[in-house]
């Protein structure tokens, strides 16, 4: 069951929720997050008490869970990064598309690529090759992103199971130009996103289920997204031809 985000995370009673649930509650401040928080961060963010924030903090950083730094800031520690790395979701998914995402990536001119999957109403970053001559990353690996605003993210919104793609509309106007954007995104095998503009298609797993999505982020000056099309669908299906492969044994 996918963690709940920021925003759910103050719905309960602090008096209400288990211990698991607190402890939960506190990790999932960090869910995106590049720097350190402060434990009045943490607490705000939670809904707990200061007190009690502080108990189950240093709970987590004698477990390794948080790392504390000399100013009293905390960040994830990197016990809890290894424990997680060894998600087979994300880690077989990463070992497999690497290599094709730099491939993609160098062929259309250096652009950013990323490689999303779909965890309750966000697509989460799994893996981005970034693009020639850009900082520092703005997003981390985890950071997660409303479904429709990237061309990933629409792709995995598409190939939904229709309860979700309702839950979603139900929450996003206007629901009928987004209903008729996913409709297009199924028709066509890719999608072409405003908000960030960038282009994804979908990778599927040895049954056919789409599982994660794969796009190009077009920077100011790169190609025109028109043009990556299809380009990023034989990404997405050399991924999809690659992870048929390795379930097989080949």
């Amino acid at each position: 069951m996918p963690l709940p985000s920021h925003s759910r995370s103050v719905v309960e009673e602090p008096a209400t929720r288990s211990v698991t649930r607190r402890v939960l509650s506190v990790l999932d401040v960090f869910a995106g997050e590049r720097g350190w928080l402060t434990l009045s961060d943490i607490s705000r963010r939670t809904g707990m008490p200061l007190t009690t924030t502080h108990r189950l903090v240093g709970e987590l950083v004698s477990w390794g869970a948080l790392e504390r730094s000399h100013n009293g800031r905390y960040q994830i520690g990197l016990h809890l990064w290894a424990v997680a790395a060894l998600a087979p979701r994300g880690l077989e998914l990463r070992e497999v598309a690497i290599p094709f995402l730099e491939d993609l990536s160098e062929t259309t001119g250096r652009q950013q690529v990323r490689l999303a999957v779909l965890d309750g109403m966000d697509a989460v970053l799994v893996e981005r090759i970034r693009a020639r001559g850009a900082g520092s990353a703005r997003e981390p690996t985890g950071g997660r992103s409303p479904a429709h605003a990237t061309g990933d993210g629409l792709v995995l919104l598409a190939f939904a199971a229709v309860a979700v793609q309702e839950r979603y509309l139900a929450g996003h106007q206007p629901g009928a130009g987004l209903r008729r954007a996913l409709a297009e995104v199924r028709r066509t095998g890719f999608a072409m996103s405003d908000q960030i503009v960038s282009v994804g298609a979908p990778v599927r797993d040895a049954t056919g289920e789409v599982i994660a999505a794969v796009s190009i982020v077009v920077g100011p000056h790169g190609p025109r997204p028109s043009t990556l099309g299809p380009a990023v669908v034989v990404t997405g299906r050399t991924i999809s031809r690659a992870l048929s492969r390795r379930a097989e044994g080949g």
